[in-house]
């Protein structure tokens, strides 16, 4: 990876659902390794499609990602062609958790590791322990995701993801499921990564969380980036208008 490379970098990026539904129009992106990036924007407006491309879950139409200066993610001939080996060192977390239920706290965290990079389970349970009482969950190793609160499953899911060191994080409205007294609880935890300086691209609708975290806010609508600069910027005194009517919306914040 090179150190003058931007982390990401996302150029004309099509998407659509059977041709007929366009989610990204021409979407262009760069982030540096530097950079906690926030998405904002309005439902349909192609925020957890971004995300889920990244990750490499979504074919693309047309456009071209790079990850550290190399090529990850492009579109040719109408086929997607994704390098495996970068996309596994991108950790996501989603709005639903997505833990397997037949496995405990402790299971579900060393399966990839074991299994795909051939990791020790002794090696792979230090490890797990480690980051489940960094997150304040050491008690719950043998307990079943159904024995948890949302909160709880969250902060397990999250401690997955760091189990194959990423070396960049997505997380996808991974608030928006829980209970109000639970959301600081997840957004802790993911504001600790940030001070350890882990880049990330965040999906929310928290205003108080995207102020917090973000280095950058990214306005997307109708499949394209509308704005894109500071927290205080583009939620404090946003220069496009569709900006400003989105935050005034759905944040009832008057500029």
């Amino acid at each position: 990876m090179s150190d003058t490379a931007p982390l990401i970098k996302i150029e004309g990026l099509h998407k659509s659902y059977g041709g007929v539904v366009q989610v990204l129009q021409g979407l262009d992106i760069e982030m540096t390794a530097g950079d906690r990036v926030v998405i904002i924007g309005p439902s349909g407006g192609g925020k957890s499609t971004l995300l889920r491309v990244l990750m490499g879950l979504e074919q693309i139409d047309r456009g071209s990602i790079t990850f550290g200066g190399n090529p990850y993610i492009s579109a040719k001939s109408g086929k997607t062609a994704i390098d495996a080996k970068v996309r596994r060192s991108i950790g996501m977390v989603f709005q639903h958790y997505t833990l397997f239920p037949h496995l405990d706290v402790i299971g579900n965290l060393i399966l990839a590791p074991t299994k795909v990079r051939g990791e020790k389970k002794a090696d792979a349970r230090e490890r797990a322990m480690a980051l489940l009482t960094r997150f304040g969950l050491a008690q719950k190793a043998n307990a079943y995701p159904a024995q948890l609160s949302g909160g709880q499953k969250q902060r397990v899911a999250i401690a997955r993801a760091l189990m194959l060191d990423p070396k960049l994080m997505l997380f996808d409205e991974v608030t928006s499921a829980l209970d109000p007294e639970l959301v600081a609880e997840v957004e802790q935890v993911i504001l600790q990564l940030a001070h350890q300086q882990m880049p990330m691209v965040i999906v929310t609708h928290d205003m108080w969380f995207a102020r917090n975290i973000a280095s950058r806010v990214i306005f997307c609508a109708g499949g394209v980036v509308v704005e894109d600069g500071p927290p205080e910027q583009v939620l404090g005194s946003p220069k496009e208008e569709r900006t400003r009517e989105f935050i005034e919306r759905v944040f009832h914040i008057k500029h």
